[in-house]
């Protein structure tokens, strides 16, 4: 597998995906600062365009949004800020993933936009928490639990006298 990483005039273009601002909410400090890596059998980087073409077996990490994607071909469109992904592509993000034919993700907006391959779904899951549950002190005793009733009893109208 080979690894590259393209630089035109000293300037490394993979390092231009970095946004403008850091996401506090789903990076670290450290990782906010940390370029995204793009690896793949093969890459060109066309300084007219601004186009950056890595294909085979690509892999993408990118600390700063906590991003991993897995894709047969990856392209970034340095001018308009997004990357789209084509070919059997994995997103994985904060736990959450994303499986589709072709993904485009919107740099700026932090936005993914998945297509299917023809007759087929796109695939997403979701970590969805709990709400917010109160914190027990150790030691204590586990707060009581509803349990499920699928019969419960039958309670009339209340009475207005």
């Amino acid at each position: 597998m080979a690894i590259a990483l393209l630089t035109l005039g000293g300037t490394s273009l993979v390092s231009s995906l970095l946004p403008r601002y850091a996401n506090a909410q789903t990076a670290t400090p450290a990782e906010a600062n940390q370029p995204l890596r793009l690896e793949s059998d093969i890459q060109e980087a066309n300084s007219i365009t601004g186009v950056i073409t890595a294909r085979g077996n690509v892999r993408i990490n990118y600390p700063a949004r906590q991003i991993q994607a897995t894709a047969v071909q990856a392209q970034y469109f340095s001018r308009e800020r997004r990357i789209v992904l084509r070919g059997d592509v994995y997103v994985l993000q904060e736990g959450n993933s994303l499986r589709g034919e072709v993904i485009t993700y919107l740099i700026d907006e932090g936005r993914f936009v998945a297509q299917p391959d023809r007759g087929e779904q796109v695939e997403a899951i979701y970590l969805v928490p709990d709400a917010e549950l109160p914190e027990t002190v150790p030691g204590a005793a586990p707060a009581p639990v509803d349990t499920f009733n699928p019969k419960p009893e039958f309670k009339g109208p209340e009475s207005s006298t």
